[in-house]
């Protein structure tokens, strides 16, 4: 739609996302997430003419526009907000150090937990090297 950046997610990923009335239009198909922050659309697939927007999701996309709350470790319910203060306040340099503070990674099943359908570790690490180049 918006022409931006977009991955490949699996139809598990999607049917754990999108609102329990629209899980049966989802089909085992190979959809795509929607990469820009400022785009209503969240997964798709084009040759089935099949969309899902912001509204028919059941939790908040982290990265797009407005999105409350703003979890960065879907599986742990662990908020930018909370690895933000990790850093700022009690000392968090790494990964490890928002596992142990945080409890981040704990509940793993980023295949339906995550948007991506993939692990949050890259995006929690963006998270600190964004907040360590500010300080």
């Amino acid at each position: 739609m918006c022409k931006g950046e977009s991955e490949e997610v699996k139809e598990i990923t999607v049917k754990h996302f999108v609102v329990n009335s629209l899980v049966n239009k989802v089909t085992e198909d190979t959809y795509c997430i929607c990469l820009s922050e400022g785009c209503d659309v969240v997964y798709f697939n084009l040759e089935k003419d099949v969309i899902f927007t912001k509204h028919d999701i059941k939790i908040p996309i982290w990265y797009k526009k407005n999105a409350n709350p703003k979890y960065i470790c879907y599986c742990s319910k662990i908020t930018e907000e909370q690895i933000v203060d990790a850093v700022i306040n009690d000392g968090a340099r790494s990964i490890k150090d928002i596992i142990k503070i945080t409890g981040a990674m704990k509940n793993s099943n980023c295949e339906i937990n995550n948007p991506l359908g993939k692990c949050c570790g890259p995006f929690i690490k963006e998270v600190i090297d964004k907040i360590m180049n500010i300080k």
